[in-house]
Order: C-alpha cells, then structure tokens, then sequence
C-alpha cells in the first residue's frame, strides 16, 4: 500500500494559517495528560497540538510526509515546556499503527486522549472521475483507520481518557466535488455516536467529534463572511479533552463560522 504525499506543506503557504493566539493563555486544564494526535504536523492538527501543549499536556502526533511541518509542530509543542514527539508514518497500515502504539508507550505512561484528525480528499467534478485508486484511500485513511487505531489503542485508555474524532461540515451538507470524502466524514459520525454508546456503560471513554475538517474554508456563504483560523478551533478539543465536557459523549460541536447544519 502506497502513501501518497498529500495534502501539502502549510510552510509554503503564503499567508500561514493562525495555530494559537498569543492572547491564549493556558490553566493547566491538561497538565500530566498525554495525548496522540494523527495528522498534527499542519492545520487542525497542529493548532490541537500546541493548544493542548499550552494547556500542560504531553503531545505524540503523527504526520504523512512532510518533516518539515512536523519540525516546527514539535517545536511549538516543545516551546510549551511539555514533551513532544513525532512519527512519520502510513496510518492504513497495521504494521505501522502497531509500531506507532509501541513508540508512544515506550515514551509516556499511559493514553490520555486520542484525537483522530488525520484524513485526506481529492477534488473531482463527477462521480464518474472518481477513481477506484482514490476511493480506498480516501475511505482507507479516513475511517477505517480512524477505526482501527481506536480499537487498538482502546486497552491503553483507562476511565476517564478521551476519544475526539475530526467530522466536517460535509458530513451534515455533503459538497459536489468530495462526494467520496463527504461519505467518509459521515461515517465518522456515525462511529463516533455507536462508540458513544457502546462505551458508556463500561465509563473508559467520553467520546466527542468536533465539526470541521480542514482548513480550506471557502467565504462564500458563511454568516461571519470569512474564513476560520485554525485556533479558533483547537479550544474545542482542549474543552473535549478536559473534564470540563465530563457529561458529553457522542455528540458533534458545529464551528463553522455560523453555518446552520440540522443534526
């Protein structure tokens, strides 16, 4: 199974996107938490690292390909004075999830809060320009390894740690052009609510899953009339990995500028 190097360096955007405001100050909401996060090297994942870093938490985040994101994740993390690690890896296979698991407890003691924000998607005009190739990726990263990553990572969380799954507003809205990632960003909802109430009688998790599922917001059509930062986002996941959401589980936090989504 081939990774293919998606969805591109954020350090050659050319205006960066916000990961935290300077005016974010920290409580120590996290402090002695460890947290792994997939896909943290950019975007969402990125801003969730350094937001949770800031609230006293230890951070281990994934990344596809590009080190040189992952680089300066680790050192905003790390300005924090928390520990950071990173691994470079292909989360659609089960040899690398296995090894993934091995490196984050040889480096802390126990998982905290698992947030499963990695995740990717092609652009494309009609169904029928869909390639099968595309289709299983998109479906291979998206959920079903969110899925398995859980299920694997589930005998290393104890009561009281913390699943957050990344939806999206296509999950409620679907889009023309990510017919294929709209479907898997529904699926996330879906596990992240049967998860939900499958684990509350046991009480090892409170599972959230926060909406919104990339960066790459387009200004037409929301209420605030622009575009969301990263770190407009990342509190929410400090909020759901805290006790502060101790009676939520299953359900979905819609930060999308104001957009009205039923569900």
């Amino acid at each position: 199974m081939e990774s293919v190097e998606r969805p591109g360096s954020q350090m050659e955007m050319q205006r960066q996107p916000v990961s935290i405001r300077d005016s974010y100050r920290g409580s120590g909401k996290l402090k002695g938490k460890n947290a792994l996060i997939t896909g943290g090297d950019s975007g969402i994942g990125r801003a969730v690292a350094v937001h949770f870093a800031r609230e006293g938490c230890n951070v281990f985040f994934t990344y596809i390909s590009e080190d040189q994101d992952a680089e300066e994740t680790k050192r905003l993390c790390e300005s924090e004075g928390t520990a950071c690690h990173m691994s470079r890896g292909d989360l659609r296979t089960a040899k690398y999830r296995g090894e993934l698991l091995e490196q984050f407890s040889a480096r802390f003691d126990g998982l905290h809060i698992l947030v499963n924000n990695a995740g990717t998607q092609f652009t494309e005009q009609s169904l029928e320009d869909i390639s099968e190739e595309n289709l299983r990726e998109t479906f291979d990263l998206n959920i079903m390894g969110m899925i398995l990553l859980t299920k694997e990572a589930l005998p290393m969380m104890n009561a009281g740690a913390r699943i957050i799954n990344t939806t999206s507003i296509t999950s409620y809205k679907g889009k023309a052009s990510l017919v294929d990632y709209a479907s898997t960003k529904g699926a996330i909802t879906s596990f992240t609510r049967s998860l939900s109430g499958q684990l509350a009688d046991m009480d090892p998790l409170d599972t959230g899953d926060h909406a919104q599922g990339g960066s790459r917001w387009l200004r037409e059509g929301h209420p605030l009339g622009r575009c969301g930062e990263p770190c407009e986002v990342a509190p929410a996941y400090v909020y759901l990995a805290g006790e502060d959401c101790s009676y939520m589980t299953g359900q979905v936090l819609h930060i999308n500028g104001g957009t009205i989504i039923g569900g």
